[in-house]
């Protein structure tokens, strides 16, 4: 015996509906209804919420039965008689009263509601649409079987569509098409897609425009209806009426192509491509010479070289014109030293800090290029997007952008650049990890850097189990640093502090009888020797170079001494103060520190700042004067092919293009996509420029940062053996 099975798999479009009704069913949105007098949101009017329709007009909008029992009356009649003679020769508003007297002296009565409807022809035929409206909406709620309900009905709905209500013009207009025929069927369903797309009603207006092509009389006629499909499929009908339209459709239809190549663009964007090659190859077999076919051709083409990698083409996606140029320039410098001399094709493509130009830069090198593995963006935003593009492609991206958890969008999103938080943990640990501290205070610019750095800081010192025992903020723009420098040591609020009321009282005793000048000078002698409250180690500033050279001189007025590297400065600043007791204090920067060389061939943090900023030490992600034999070859190599020296970028383009050169020139080289993305996910201890590098768990690139300390001879790098012993008191 053989058991016969229903084969219940759904069709490769009832699939796609179901999928993505349930997708949108948690991303609803409301969308315009054009105007109109009803409210809510509608289907195809937005790509959320498709196939909903709960709110859309639907069926006829009238009763069934009579509303009111209209009863004859012989002296109604006579009125209406009398309206009629009179609006032969009265002008038609004034006609259209007379009426409506009748109506009002007789409101349920035969007569009355005749009078009601010739009132509303009049203003109809006078362009007075809304006293129309409201003529005939009173008429066919009394009376839905008037004898000229159909007319009244006709005249409704298009009054509504004259005065911009469209849900209700809708609604009126298609409730008649789907009874009339003929050229009236034509003309009301014409009206009914005006109505529905004025109301935002485009699936609605779709439907119309497809039926209309199917039963076109005339080659005009077809070719409007199925321009007008073409339109409403290009960024207005959602995606899901295009789908479920194309469910029941027949390959006859004249708008059968336009929605079957629609269609198949979604799958591509859904990046379906199975159900994409089904769908382009169907309709180049049923529509080999349509006007779309070379469209489709190309389209189909694409799909298939998606397979198809090139394993010795890399990509790089980098602002080479616009704001961000001198950017991108400097990485394509590192990348191209890094690529030298071998068989590795680079393609460039220009993105213009440009987020839509980043995604089709994107789409090109993994569809057109075949690209095993993209290099960049740089900015956030464009990064962004071409993770998504690249993870949606399977396509291995290491990208250079600071954007913190881009790594998060997929498994084939790599990074490789100095971020906020890692340079927050790195000079964290340093000061709390080698130097012991253990409390900090923190001086940051209002600004998003500022501020992210700060919030980064002050969470590893907690961490750690540490504290922040004092935190400023100041303007970005701000050049005096006084009242900061004031707060941080208790100064500002003398009034807070015991010792300074009991030096008040003090000053006020001993000067008890004497004249106003000297009680003054008394009094700013004693504000002067108000010892500062210095209950923290370090001072982290995470500024630009140039905000630091001004800040730290600002602290030097308020007592507190941060440029004491040894013990022989500790002793120095003693005998200079006659102070007994000098507790010292370390500044901490971040690599917006890191400054070109100035006029005397030192860092010009150094020359502005002086002796304030010496002992400070600061992190970065790259230092040319490091004695790190990579980072050396490097610099060497560069200076050899470029003129200047390499900064940050140019060393994280050279590092990261050299890291994919690296496995790509191996023995067992990588031969698809996904091969290199576990090759990439595996690197470890990758000796680069910037340092031994490996990817952890999240593929987010790992590596000791570069310590750099601030002495009168300029910035050296901190070597390990000699961290623990820097500064500090």
């Amino acid at each position: 015996m053989h058991t016969h099975t229903m084969d219940v798999r759904p069709s490769p479009r009832r699939a796609l509906l179901l999928a993505l009704a349930l997708l949108m069913s948690a991303c609803k949105t409301p969308s315009a209804t054009g105007g109109g007098t009803s409210s809510g949101s509608s289907s195809g009017s937005s790509s959320s919420g498709q196939g909903r329709n709960e709110d859309v007009p639907r069926g006829d909008p009238f009763p069934s039965r009579p509303s009111v029992e209209a009863r004859k009356d012989a002296q109604a009649d006579q009125a209406l008689a009398q309206a009629i003679q009179q609006a032969e020769t009265a002008p038609r508003k004034q006609a259209a009263e007379g009426f409506l007297a009748v109506r009002k002296a007789y409101p349920q009565t035969t007569a009355g509601q005749e009078a009601l409807y010739r009132a509303g022809v009049l203003f109809y035929d006078s362009q007075d649409y809304v006293n129309a409206r409201k003529s005939f909406n009173e008429l066919l709620f009394e009376n839905p079987l008037h004898p000229q309900a159909t007319e009244a009905k006709r005249r409704l709905g298009r009054a509504a569509l004259e005065v911009g209500a469209y849900r209700d013009a809708y609604q009126t207009l298609y409730s008649l098409a789907e009874r009339a025929e003929g050229a009236e069927r034509i003309q009301l369903l014409e009206d009914s897609v005006k109505a529905a797309e004025k109301a935002g009603l485009f699936g609605q207006a779709l439907r119309i425009s497809v039926d209309l092509a199917g039963n076109a009389q005339t080659p005009e006629a077809q070719q409007a209806a199925v321009a007008r499909v073409q339109q409403l499929v290009e960024g207005r009908a959602g995606f899901m009426d295009v789908a479920q339209i194309m469910e029941e459709l027949p390959s006859s239809n004249p708008a059968w192509p336009v929605l079957s190549f629609k269609l198949a663009r979604i799958y591509y964007h859904l990046r379906d491509w199975t159900r994409l090659e089904e769908t382009l190859n169907r309709f180049l077999a049923e529509a080999p010479n349509h006007p779309f076919a070379p469209q489709a051709r190309e389209l189909l083409a694409r799909a298939t070289r998606r397979v198809d990698v090139q394993t010795k083409t890399v990509g790089l996606l980098l602002p080479m014109t616009g704001k961000y140029k001198a950017v991108g320039e400097a990485v394509l410098r590192g990348v191209k030293l890094a690529l030298a001399g071998s068989d590795i094709e680079l393609v460039v493509k220009d993105t213009q800090g440009d987020v839509n130009l980043a995604a089709q830069g994107m789409e090109q090198l993994a569809f057109d290029e075949g690209a095993i593995a993209v290099l960049g963006p740089i900015t956030s935003d464009e990064s962004r997007r071409a993770a998504l593009v690249a993870e949606e492609l399977q396509v291995p991206l290491l990208t250079l952008t600071r954007q913190e958890d881009i790594t998060h969008i997929g498994p084939f999103i790599f990074r490789n650049m100095l971020t906020n938080s890692a340079q927050a943990r790195a000079i964290a640990d340093f000061a709390m990890k080698q130097k012991g501290f253990k409390s900090f205070a923190m001086l940051y610019p209002n600004l998003p850097y500022g501020v992210e750095l700060a919030n980064d800081f002050w969470d590893h010192v907690v961490e750690n189990g540490g504290q922040v025992r004092g935190a400023e903020t100041y303007d970005h723009d701000q050049t005096t640093f006084t009242t900061e420098a004031k707060k941080l040591v208790g100064r500002y609020y003398l009034e807070d502090r015991l010792d300074y009321i009991e030096g008040v009282r003090e000053v006020q005793k001993e000067t008890t009888g004497q004249d106003a000048f000297r009680k003054r000078k008394a009094m700013e002698k004693m504000r002067g020797e108000v010892e500062p409250i210095i209950d923290f180690e370090a001072i982290f500033i995470p500024d630009e170079w140039r905000r630091v050279s001004l800040v730290a001189p600002a602290l030097a007025v308020e007592d507190i001494v941060t440029n004491a590297c040894d013990a022989r400065d500790v002793e120095r600043i003693r005998k200079t103060t006659g102070k007994k007791t000098i507790k010292t204090v370390m500044l901490l920067g971040t690599n917006a520190w890191s400054s070109s060389k100035g006029a005397s061939g030192m860092p010009e943090l150094v020359e502005r700042g002086g002796k304030f900023v010496t002992c400070s030490v600061y992190v970065d992600g790259f230092f040319v004067d490091s004695q790190k034999p990579a980072t050396q070859r490097f610099v060497k190599a560069y200076r050899q092919a470029n003129s200047g020296d390499p900064g940050l970028l140019e060393a994280y383009g050279y590092d990261s293009a050299r890291m994919v050169r690296q496995l790509l020139d191996s023995k067992q080289a990588p031969k698809s996509r996904g091969e290199l993305r576990e090759a990439l996910a595996n690197v470890k201890d990758f000796d680069g420029a910037t340092g031994k590098t490996s990817f952890d768990e999240k593929r987010e690139a790992r590596k000791p940062l570069f310590l750099l300390s601030v002495s009168n001879k300029g910035v050296t790098e901190v070597p390990p053996e000699q961290s623990a012993a820097l500064g500090g008191s």
